[in-house]
């Protein structure tokens, strides 16, 4: 077993309101782990601390035996929610941006994902569709060479296109020597690749498991089982 994240009893409080609470997990190479829960669960807490982000207010966390700090951070790859990319900047200068920021991003990889995302390389990114930016923030994400690939909804309001696209990206890029963790509430569009499901709510581990373990003991699609457990949210 190759641990890349280890969690011990995390905490994470926000003045007055508890985000994360004795959160306790390992994350292996070689898995997808879904962090499932509504708006508001600790999924996105939870990456900006393994990100080094934000810092826990109590509890340990290690990434490959070491604390989070600039040393790791070099080993994770983070896709927000958030626009991250300049609107003035074309496709072709997104990804020379990237390139020249990390060291790890493979430039060849990342023109061949724009050509099967169906990304224009002279585009600028101010004129792309919701879908089309979602497809150029995961291809400069997938693109480098990261030991933790972090992916914070990255299905939520896109066309079916975008989405198919997305999950056929992570699926056919995923490298089997690092971790990828996929926060979601849209459990029927992705979990067919998921490996091991964590379900957060008000930063609470309610339940967790392997994913086709959990669909074989309660009989239900993941998508059902979260119905159950957050009720018709």
């Amino acid at each position: 077993m190759n641990v890349i994240i280890e969690c011990v009893s995390l905490n994470k409080r926000y003045m007055s309101k508890r985000a994360l609470i004795d959160f306790n997990q390992h994350f292996e190479a070689g898995k997808i782990y879904g962090l499932l829960g509504p708006n508001g669960s600790g999924k996105t807490t939870l990456m900006k601390i393994i990100a080094d982000l934000h810092k826990q207010s109590t509890g340990t966390i290690t990434i490959m035996g070491e604390k989070p700090s600039h040393k790791t951070r070099a080993d994770v790859a983070f896709m927000p929610t958030e626009n991250f990319i300049y609107g003035w900047m074309r496709v072709k200068e997104a990804l020379a941006f990237y390139n020249d920021m990390y060291a790890d991003f493979d430039l060849g990889r990342a023109e061949a994902l724009i050509e099967f995302m169906e990304l224009d390389l002279n585009q600028k990114v101010s004129s792309l569709s919701t879908g089309q930016r979602a497809r150029l923030k995961i291809t400069l994400t997938i693109s480098r060479k990261a030991k933790i690939y972090m992916l914070d909804e990255p299905l939520n309001g896109l066309d079916p296109i975008s989405r198919t696209k997305i999950k056929e990206c992570i699926i056919d890029q995923f490298d089997s020597d690092g971790v990828m963790l996929i926060s979601t509430h849209l459990v029927n569009e992705i979990e067919q690749i998921l490996d091991e499901v964590i379900f957060l709510n008000y930063g609470e581990v309610v339940l967790k498991g392997e994913t086709e373990t959990l669909r074989i003991e309660r009989g239900k699609s993941l998508e059902d089982i979260y119905r159950e457990v957050y009720g018709n949210v």
